[in-house]
This record gives structure tokens, C-alpha cells and sequence, in this order.
């Protein structure tokens, strides 16, 4: 009772701003009183300027970080605003005022335990970068390395886990109110999110993620991830190496201008991309220009390591071959790996998916091969969730906004090229070595195996039951009983025990052989 009128206060303040942006519609989706809205509306003097999601992404703005972050996260979800919405709230930018030179020093001195000159040999008191959570200082230590220096904004974790609590019962109340939304999951969403953002507060994490990047592409020749400084790193402090010369890899004229090829620096940005998303099923989730830097040895460079996705072997292996199919315009296929992966119910039709396959496909595959969308293409297939009872992936949203940003990137560095292009004998051939024949046989090998480590496991669950049957455990005839037992007792139901669990083995590992 006292967290919800706690909300509810909060929550009048938020409609209050929302009223001014002319954007309290956002509050109608999640199911609050039509009456708490319009009280709240009362007296206010309504900016109605620019498209609904402008509007909303002004208000998310005002209302701080964890709004910000929200809205992000939102910019994902066309299957819940729609596609104009979320491409408006795509545009909404993580920076902020930088918060003070003496706070950023406090905070390193507090974290690391010495002061600022003790650490580094300059600290550049003027922050070259500021988001909603941290901000950026260039320095350089006392054995002449240059270096960055991400510092967490006072007060972040406070006022996040204040915020997140209301979104999470926002969410309860819309799926406790509008059925209709739960197939969304929004609570689960919310949880994500909060998982997500716990992470970037603490900065740990972050050096752990760019460690591992690192690690997966270590003697890369096209990619580059700076190392971390691990003794100058703490949970409100992380410094790395600093990269210097870089151009945001949306600037085509600087790049062509410092003798690079665009297309060039844009196969090998998609190349990584694949790479992370498919061969290691760990990627960077906020790839957008800010983050991502064309360097003057012909390297794509990324920064900042707090969002970061991670895919299992199984799900990679459905999204490449669903790409696959989709640029092959093969959209039966493409309905049912749909199927295949539990994405859409097996009561549905795979005929009326496949032709809604085809009729989101065509218009976007029928473009020129430059203007091809594949991320456009998924934002459209979630929209078509209601009809088909599709349950929210939320392991997809994630890349699928990835996706987003880095085809509006890709179509600014070389207009003319289109990455998924680029990179499709790429796919294909990762799909070859999951898929292909070689792939099952290893697949039906390794489950086999496993099989054959349960193998006296089986054995004796199987003696159990024949145990519990023979003492009466179970109820069945007399003579199913002796059958199973046989005249041999004891040596007969472990033999019938063991050609029971081969054959089983035999029959799985045909069926994964010969699928």
C-alpha cells in the first residue's frame, strides 16, 4: 500500500510533465486512469510540436537519466508503439551536461583511495564526453600512456533504483489490467533493463566486458579494442587505453579525406559485428558513431563497454538461418524456423505465416540494395505478434536495435553499399559449419556421448522402476510385470534395461543425424 501511493504521487509528477510534452498517451499504453490523466492535465499548458514520439523523447529527456534509458530501451519496441514511435524514441541521445571537475576528482579519489595527482601524471579537468550514467576525462599516468578516465555521476544508482521501481510497477499494472499486453512482458522487459543498467553502474563490469571483447579479437587486423587498466579501475572509476586520431565512422568526408576507403571501413565494421554477434554470441549493444571510429591505420575502433548483449549457440544459429532465407526470399522457410525455434505457436498456421512472411519481406527486399533493411524487416515482423500470439524474444530486442543503429551508421559512411551484402558469404558460411552436414554429425556425436555419460544413470532408473513394479509400487497386471522381469530375474531386467536405453540412444542419434 505505501509503495503504491508512493508511485502514485511520483507518478502524478511524471503525467504533469508528460501533459507539457502533449505525450501522456505513453501513460494510456501502460493502462493508468483516464481520470488520474486528465487531473493531471489540469492547468497545463501543452507543447504539442512535432510528431508524438518527438514529443515523448523531449519529455524522456527532461526527466533524467533513467528516463533517457527507458526510452532507449522503448526504441526497440515497435511491436508495442509502432513503428513511427520508436523510430522518434531511436533519436533520443544519452548525453547530458557534464556534472563538475571537483565531483569527477572526488569520485576517483574516493574509489581509488589516493588523490587525483598521486594517479596520474595530468587529469584534463574539462570531460570530453557526458551521458546519463558517466562521463569521460582524458589523462595521461606517470609512465607516459594516455589514457581515458569513465566516471559515474553522483547520485546515478540512487536515482535509479528509485525510477526502476516505478517502472516496475507501471508494468505490473498494465499486465495486471490489459491482459492483451502480456504476450509483451513488459515486467520482463522492465527487469532487462534494470539488469542492463545495474551493470553500466557498476564499472567492473564494463572492464570486464571490454577485456573480453578484446580477448575475442585479439591479432584481429581490422578491429580494435583498447585494453584496460585494471589497477586504475574500480566500481566508479574505469580507465583504458586512449585512442587517438579516430573519426566517428558516420563521418564519410573525413574518412575519405584521411585517404580511407568507406566501403572498406564498412565491410570490416560489419565483418566484427557478425563476428561478435554469431561466432562468439557476445556483442556490443550501443554501437552507435559516438562509439565507433574509423583509426588512421585503417582499423574500426569501439569505446564504451556498458551495454553489451549475449546470444546462446541455439538462438544464433535461428536468427543467421532466418536471415539467410529472408535474403534468399525464401519465406517458407523463414515461417518455419519461426516454428522450429517456439517463436510462434504450433496451432498457428505456417501457411498464413509464411504469407505474412512474404507480404513484410517484398517491399523491403524489392528496395535497392543499398536501402535494404533487415532490421527494419524484424521491427516488422514483431508488429505482426498480436495476430500470430508471437511471445516478445527479449533476447532479440537487444540486437535488433543494434541492428538499427548500425545500418543508420553504415548507410552515412557508404550510401552506395548495403552491409548485409557485404557480409552474407559470411553467413553462409557460419551457417555451413552450424548447419551444415558436418555440423550434425558433430552435433549427434556430441549428444551422443552425453548420452552414453547418462548411460548408468538410465540403466539404473530403469532397475528402479522394474524394482517398484515388481514390489507393487506401481499397479500394473501380474503379467506385464513377469513380462518385464522375464525368467532370469534380476540378470534379465538389467539386460532388458540396457537394450532398452541402446536402442533409445540408436534412435536419437539417427534422428539428429539424418534431420
Amino acid at each position: 500500500m505505501l509503495r503504491s501511493l508512493k508511485h502514485i504521487r511520483r507518478l502524478l509528477s511524471l503525467a504533469r510533465l508528460l501533459a507539457r510534452h502533449d505525450a501522456l498517451f505513453a501513460l494510456e499504453l501502460a493502462g493508468v486512469s483516464p481520470a488520474l490523466l486528465k487531473f493531471a492535465a489540469v492547468g497545463v499548458s501543452a507543447d504539442k510540436t512535432g510528431r508524438p514520439g518527438e514529443r515523448l523523447a523531449r519529455a524522456l529527456n527532461e526527466a533524467g537519466p533513467s528516463f533517457i534509458k527507458l526510452g532507449q530501451a522503448l526504441s526497440t519496441r515497435s511491436d508495442l508503439l509502432g513503428e513511427q514511435l520508436t523510430d522518434d524514441l531511436s533519436s533520443l541521445q544519452d548525453d547530458l551536461p557534464p556534472f563538475p571537475a571537483f565531483a569527477a576528482r572526488a569520485a576517483i579519489e574516493e574509489e581509488l583511495g589516493q588523490p587525483v595527482e598521486d594517479l596520474f601524471l595530468s587529469f584534463d579537468d574539462e570531460a570530453v564526453a557526458a551521458a546519463s550514467i558517466a562521463q569521460v576525462h582524458f589523462a595521461q599516468t606517470f609512465d607516459g600512456r594516455e589514457v581515458a578516465v569513465k566516471i559515474l555521476r553522483p547520485g546515478v544508482e540512487d536515482a535509479f533504483h528509485r525510477d526502476v521501481d516505478l517502472f516496475r510497477w507501471l508494468a505490473e499494472m498494465a499486465e495486471r489490467t490489459q491482459p492483451q499486453l502480456r504476450r509483451l512482458k513488459p515486467v520482463a522487459s522492465i527487469e532487462t533493463l534494470a539488469d542492463t543498467v545495474e551493470l553500466e553502474m557498476d564499472l567492473r563490469f564494463e572492464a570486464a566486458a571490454a577485456a573480453e571483447l578484446r580477448e575475442n579479437f585479439a591479432g584481429d587486423p581490422d578491429f580494435l579494442v583498447p585494453e584496460v587498466d585494471w589497477q586504475l579501475t574500480a566500481r566508479r572509476v574505469l580507465v583504458t587505453e586512449r585512442l587517438t586520431g579516430g573519426i566517428p565512422l558516420d563521418d564519410r568526408d573525413a574518412i575519405v579525406d584521411a585517404g580511407l576507403d568507406p566501403v572498406d571501413m564498412l565491410t570490416k565494421a560489419a565483418a566484427a559485428s557478425f563476428r561478435q554477434v554469431f561466432r562468439d554470441g557476445f556483442f556490443h549493444a550501443d554501437t552507435h558513431p559516438g562509439n565507433m571510429f574509423a583509426m588512421p591505420d585503417g582499423r574500426v575502433a569501439v569505446v564504451d563497454f556498458g551495454i553489451m548483449g549475449r546470444l546462446d549457440l541455439q538462438t544464433r544459429r535461428t536468427i543467421a538461418e532466418m536471415l539467410v532465407s529472408f535474403l534468399n526470399r525464401d519465406y517458407r522457410r523463414a515461417a518455419e524456423i519461426h516454428f522450429e525455434a517456439g517463436w510462434v505457436p504450433r496451432d498457428r498456421s505456417v501457411d498464413s505465416f509464411t504469407q505474412a512472411c512474404r507480404s513484410i519481406a517484398e517491399p523491403i527486399l524489392d528496395k535497392p540494395q543499398n536501402e535494404i533493411s533487415i532490421a527494419r524487416l524484424l521491427s516488422q515482423l514483431f508488429q505482426i505478434t498480436e495476430t500470430f500470439r508471437m511471445e516478445t524474444q527479449p533476447q532479440l530486442l537487444l540486437l535488433q536495435k543494434t541492428m538499427l543503429v548500425a545500418e543508420g551508421t553504415a548507410r552515412k559512411l557508404a550510401p552506395e553499399a548495403n552491409m548485409w551484402f557485404l557480409i552474407r558469404p559470411l553467413i553462409e558460411e557460419w551457417i555451413y559449419d552450424n548447419l551444415g552436414p558436418e555440423a550434425k554429425v558433430r552435433d549427434a556425436i556430441e549428444n551422443l556421448q552425453d548420452a552414453l555419460q547418462r548411460l548408468p544413470e538410465m540403466v539404473e532408473s530403469v532397475e528402479k522402476g522394474s524394482r517398484m513394479m515388481a514390489e507393487g509400487n506401481f499397479k500394473l497386471h501380474p503379467d506385464t510385470i513377469r513380462a518385464l522381469r522375464g525368467d532370469d530375474g534380476p540378470r534379465k531386467r538389467q539386460s532388458v534395461g540396457l537394450w532398452l536405453a541402446a536402442g533409445a540412444l540408436f534412435i536419437v542419434f539417427m534422428a539428429v543425424l539424418f534431420d
